[in-house]
């Protein structure tokens, strides 16, 4: 059976990260965008990262410009601007896709338990301790409200 560990995907600054590494964790996939009316999430996704990366938390963003060409930048742009704007500081990964015939291995295998195309950036999965996808939520769902469910996994 699949699991979050069998993936290896690039961070923005190129190098490889195998997923494997989080093995164990309560992992939160994010697809993100850097000009989306959503993009203040990142703010709340960095506070879920701070709170609970003790406990076991890891916040994993996957910018995407699949939609409406909200995340047109380049690696270094994105990273930059998740920095300065945001003070993200969980793991960027390179542009994915996560729909269509291109679409990212990772998100092929997040759908098969919650099926359906990803609604719009900043949808998150959430990944239990066991390797396998607990949850999905909403693009337009505010990461405070997702405490309960991660709490619920860790």
């Amino acid at each position: 059976m699949t699991q979050l560990s069998d993936f290896t995907l690039p961070l923005l600054d190129g190098s490889a990260q195998n997923l494997a590494d989080y093995a164990g964790k309560v992992v939160l996939v994010v697809n993100t965008a850097s000009q989306c009316g959503l993009t203040p999430q990142y703010g709340g996704l960095e506070q879920l990262w701070s709170d609970y990366k003790e406990q076991g938390l890891v916040v994993l963003g996957f910018p995407c410009n699949q939609f409406g060409s909200q995340e047109p930048g380049s690696a270094g742009e994105i990273a930059e601007y998740c920095e300065t704007q945001y003070g993200v500081s969980f793991p960027m990964f390179g542009k994915i896709e996560v729909n269509g015939a291109s679409q990212s291995e990772l998100y092929s295998w997040l759908k098969t338990a919650y099926p359906g195309d990803v609604e719009w950036n900043f949808a998150k999965f959430l990944i239990g301790r066991d390797g396998q996808v607990a949850a999905r939520f909403p693009a337009d769902m505010p990461p405070e409200n997702m405490v309960a469910a991660i709490e619920q996994q860790l």
